[in-house]
C-alpha cells in the first residue's frame, strides 16, 4: 500500500467535475484506514461505521449529480477528539469524561454542509494539555517519519492522520501550540487562526478565552480552502467575533535576537532556520526583536493563573474521580484549584501590559518568524521527562494566543532521522489570510526536499555499545540509554591493553578509556541500540570524548568510549583499580 498524501482541493475538483466520485474516494480511504492500521492503530479514537461513510460518500454524489457546488465535494477528513461529532462519542481523550453529543460542533456542521466526509476521531494529549502525544489512554501516536519520536501533541492523532495519507485534512486544536507543533514535526501546514474567526461551539475546552480550531494539511491552497468553509461569526459561540482580513503593511520580519535563540543544542534546527531566514531575507528586511516579553507571556499559560482556566475545564471530573485522568496531565492542572481570584486579576492587569508591548511591535514589524520548536524528542525522553522537555517544545508557541496573534506553521528542514523542522509564521489578529500568501511565498523560494518515506516500523540491526564510567547501570548518565530503550547485553573486560583515567574538572565524573601496549583489562557493560539511537546518542557525546571500536576480552570488537590525548591533561590514572565502579567506591 502506498500511502501518498493526499489534497482536499484535488478531490474536490475530481469529484465536483465528474472525473471520479465520492463513493470511490472513501471506498479508496478505507483501504487507506485499514492498511495503516496494522502500523499505527492508537491514531484513532473511534472510526464511522464504513456503511455510514458510503451512505453519506452516495449522498455527496447525489448533491453534485443535482448541480450542487461542494468547495469539498467527497474530501475525506478527521476531527481530534475533543470535538464533537454527532453519531461519535467525544473522549477528550478520557474515557471517565465521555459523552455522546447531542449535534456536531460548527466547524463539523459547516464542513459537511461543503461536502466534506468526516471518518474519525483522532488521540491527542488527554484534555488537550501537552504538546508531545504522549499523555493518553489510547496509545501513543509516534512520528509517521521515525517511530521512535513524538508526533507532538496535543493534536497528536490529526497530524498523522495527514501524514501518512489517511485523511486530506485533519482538524487539531491550539491553545499553547497544540496545531503547529504537530506539524512541525511531521512536514506539514498547521493553521492556528485568530481566536473567534473559527467557531468553537462543541469543543471541549482547555482555556476557554484562548482556544483555537484548526486544521492540518499537505498544501497551504487546502488550508485556505477549509479556512474559505469554516470561517465566520457564530452566534452561538460566545467567543465567535466578526473579523475584517488584514493585509501585512510591507515585508518587515521581525526574528529573536541571535542571543535569544534556543535550540537546546539542536544543531540541525538551528541550521534550518539559519536558511530559512536567508530565504525570507530575499524579498523582505529581517529585523531582529528583543522577544523576552512574549516570553514573559508564554510563561503566563502554565506558570500563571490560566492553569485555573484548565482546571475549571475539568473541575467536577478531578474532584470526583481524579485517578482517571493521566498522571501528567493532573500534576499541570490541578494547581489551578488553590489559585486566588488576586492572582487571576495580577495575571490580567501584566497580560495587558505585554498586550500592549505587542501591539506596539506591529509598528516595528508586519510579521514574525520563528522557530515553530526549538528541537524534538524521542518518546523515550518524554516519558522520562515529561513535564520540562514538553515546556522547551512551547518556547516559541506559548504566547501566540494570549496576545491575539495569527500563525501558520510550514516546514523548514528534514532532520537526518526523518522528523520535521519548521518555521512559524506568525501576525495581528484577523492577519490569517496575509499569513497563508507569505507562507506561500516562502515555500515557493525554499525548494524544500519532499517528507521522506513513512516509518512503518520496519527496523535494522541493532549496533553494540559498550560503555564504562558515567553510562554505566546505576550512574548519572543511564538514563541516556534507557531513555533509547537500549537493551543490556552483558558485563564484560576489555582486553588487556587498555588504560583507564579520571578526567579532570568535569561534571558529573567521567572516565577516558586509552589503547595502549602496556595496559590492563577494564570492566565495562555492553548495550544494544538500534542504529537511530546510537546515532543520537553518538550526537550527544561531548569532546574529549568519542565513539570509536573497543576490543573485548574474547577479541571481538563493539562500539564504545575512546578518547581524545587532550582528554588526559590533568587526569588521573586509575587503571589498576580494573574499571569504573572501584574508582567511584574509593573516592
Amino acid at each position: 500500500m502506498v500511502f501518498d498524501r493526499l489534497s482536499a482541493t484535488v478531490i474536490a475538483a475530481a469529484v465536483g467535475g465528474g472525473q471520479t466520485s465520492a463513493l470511490a474516494v472513501i471506498e479508496e480511504t478505507l483501504a487507506r484506514l485499514a492498511a495503516y492500521d496494522v502500523h499505527q492503530p492508537q491514531v484513532w479514537i473511534s472510526r464511522a461505521d464504513p456503511d455510514g461513510l458510503r451512505a453519506a460518500a452516495r449522498a455527496i454524489d447525489a448533491r453534485v449529480a443535482a448541480g450542487e457546488h461542494l468547495p469539498l465535494a467527497g474530501v475525506p477528513f478527521a476531527a481530534k477528539d475533543n470535538i464533537d461529532v454527532a453519531g461519535m462519542e467525544t473522549t477528550a481523550a478520557c474515557p471517565a469524561f465521555a459523552y455522546q453529543p447531542d449535534r456536531s460542533a460548527t466547524v463539523i456542521e459547516k464542513l459537511e454542509a461543503a461536502g466534506a466526509i468526516c471518518v474519525g476521531k483522532t488521540n491527542l494529549d488527554q484534555f488537550a494539555t501537552g504538546l508531545v502525544g504522549t499523555r493518553s489512554p489510547y496509545g501513543i501516536p509516534r512520528n509517521a517519519y521515525n517511530r521512535d519520536y513524538v508526533s507532538g501533541g496535543s493534536s497528536s492523532g490529526s497530524a498523522i492522520a495527514v501524514a501518512a495519507g489517511l485523511v486530506a485534512f485533519a482538524l487539531g486544536t491550539d491553545t499553547a501550540g497544540s496545531g503547529r507543533v504537530p506539524a512541525a514535526f511531521n512536514h506539514l501546514i498547521g493553521l492556528k487562526p485568530t481566536k473567534g474567526r473559527w467557531s468553537t461551539r462543541g469543543l471541549v475546552p482547555a482555556c476557554r478565552t484562548l482556544d483555537c480550531i484548526t486544521v492540518f494539511t499537505d498544501q497551504l491552497h487546502d488550508a485556505a480552502a477549509v479556512d474559505a468553509v469554516i470561517a465566520g461569526f457564530d452566534e452561538g459561540d460566545p467567543f465567535s467575533r466578526p473579523g475584517t482580513d488584514v493585509a501585512l503593511a510591507g515585508r518587515r520580519i521581525g526574528v529573536p535576537r541571535r542571543d535569544q535563540r534556543v535550540f537546546f543544542g539542536d544543531v540541525a534546527a538551528e541550521y534550518f532556520y539559519d536558511r530559512a531566514l536567508a530565504v525570507l531575507a530575499q524579498d523582505s528586511e529581517l529585523i531582529e526583536i528583543d522577544i523576552a516579553p512574549l516570553l514573559e507571556a508564554a510563561r503566563l499559560l502554565y506558570g500563571g493563573p490560566w492553569v485555573a482556566e484548565r482546571t475549571a475545564a475539568i473541575a467536577p471530573l478531578l474532584a470526583s474521580n481524579p485517578l482517571a485522568i493521566d498522571p501528567v496531565v493532573r500534576e499541570v492542572i490541578a494547581p489551578g484549584s488553590t489559585m486566588l481570584a488576586t492572582d487571576l486579576w495580577n495575571g490580567i492587569y501584566r497580560l495587558a501590559e505585554l498586550q500592549r508591548h505587542a501591539q506596539a511591535m506591529w509598528a516595528e514589524v508586519d510579521v514574525l518568524a520563528f522557530p515553530t520548536t526549538g528541537t524534538t524528542y524521542r518518546v523515550a525522553e518524554l516519558l522520562e521527562a515529561p513535564v520540562a522537555l514538553n515546556s522547551n517544545l512551547g518556547l516559541y508557541t506559548n504566547f501566540v494566543n494570549l496576545l491575539d496573534m495569527a500563525a501558520v506553521a510550514v516546514p523548514a528542514g528534514k532532520r537526518d532521522n526523518g522528523t520535521g523542522f519548521g518555521i512559524t509564521l506568525i501576525g495581528p489578529a484577523h492577519s490569517d489570510r496575509a499569513l497563508i500568501a507569505l507562507a506561500q511565498s516562502y515555500l515557493a523560494s525554499a525548494d524544500l526536499p519532499p517528507p521522506p518515506p513513512l516509518d512503518l516500523g520496519e527496523h535494522m540491526d541493532t549496533v553494540k555499545l559498550a560503555v564504562v564510567g558515567a553510562h554505566l547501570e546505576g550512574m548519572p548518565l543511564h538514563w541516556q540509554l534507557t531513555s533509547r530503550g537500549a537493551t543490556f547485553v552483558g558485563a564484560f573486560t576489555t582486553a588487556a591493553n587498555y588504560r583507564l583515567y579520571a578526567l579532570a574538572d568535569i561534571v558529573p565524573p567521567k572516565p577516558a578509556l586509552v589503547h595502549s601496549s602496556e595496559g590492563a583489562a577494564i570492566a565495562l557493560e555492553v548495550y544494544e541500540l538500534d542504529p537511530a539511537s546510537f546515532g543520537s546518542f553518538v550526537a550527544e557525546v561531548p569532546p574529549p570524548l568519542a565513539i570509536g571500536t573497543v576490543t573485548l576480552a574474547d577479541g571481538s570488537s563493539v562500539k564504545g568510549f575512546v578518547a581524545e590525548p587532550r582528554a588526559l591533561n590533568g587526569a588521573q590514572d586509575i587503571t589498576h583499580l580494573g574499571g569504573w565502579r572501584a574508582y567511584i567506591a574509593s573516592l
